[in-house]
């Protein structure tokens, strides 16, 4: 079957793709945990996410959501 015109094909987005295969290394960790729940420090293994944040740039950490005005 093909895609209607202008329907976005998968294959073509690499951040889509990027995405895809994350969710799925997240859904391998979560299917092998002894515990009930992934967490946080694990999920962050899983993605690949740096542990020292400090060294990241500022746009990239969010405040805690106590922090953030509301």
């Amino acid at each position: 079957m093909a895609p209607s015109p202008g329907m976005l094909v998968v294959q073509d987005d690499p951040v889509a793709l990027a995405e895809i295969e994350l969710c799925g290394e997240l859904m391998i960790a979560a299917s092998t945990a002894d515990e009930e729940r992934l967490s946080f420090a694990r999920i962050d293994e899983v993605l690949g996410v740096a542990r020292d944040r400090e060294s990241m740039p500022a746009l990239l950490v969010r405040a805690p959501l106590s922090d953030r005005a509301g």
